[in-house]
């Protein structure tokens, strides 16, 4: 009986565990726009600070962090035909192009080189990626 009711408390225990380990529902991002607000402490003042959209291929198109005054920042992402970024586009608070990156991929998929532009289209930096896998101990 005692062996009985020891198996029942720790099912009980480890079933709250075990169903938070299910997976979210993936959220579908086709024409999504995803709108972040601040608010203050007491739930007054709803100031507008991020906005996200997605195209009809849920591909993120679009990101504007706004202040209190209005827009700080804004990036546009465009895609190849792989599928994969293939510029993103840096905005100012005026809507003025600051610079745009290009990306390079390895044959994983992943990042390899990211070239980084001014306005003009001169090079200013380049980035490399390095993925290094760590044995698990």
């Amino acid at each position: 009986m005692k062996r009985i009711l020891i198996l029942i408390a720790s099912a009980l225990l480890l079933f709250p565990l075990a169903a938070g380990a299910q997976e979210q529902p993936k959220i579908n991002k086709k024409n999504l726009v995803i709108k972040e607000w601040n608010t203050d402490p007491k739930g007054g003042n709803k100031v507008l600070d991020h906005v996200t959209t997605f195209n009809s291929d849920g591909k993120k198109i679009d990101e504007v962090e706004y202040s209190s005054s209005g827009q700080k920042w804004r990036k546009r992402f465009e895609y190849g035909p792989d599928g994969k970024v293939s510029r993103e586009l840096v905005y100012d608070e005026r809507n003025r192009l600051q610079t745009f990156k290009k990306f390079e991929f390895n044959e994983f998929g992943r990042k390899k080189v990211q070239y980084t532009y001014n306005a003009k289209g001169k090079l200013i930096s380049v980035k490399h990626y390095e993925y290094l896998a760590q044995d698990g101990e």
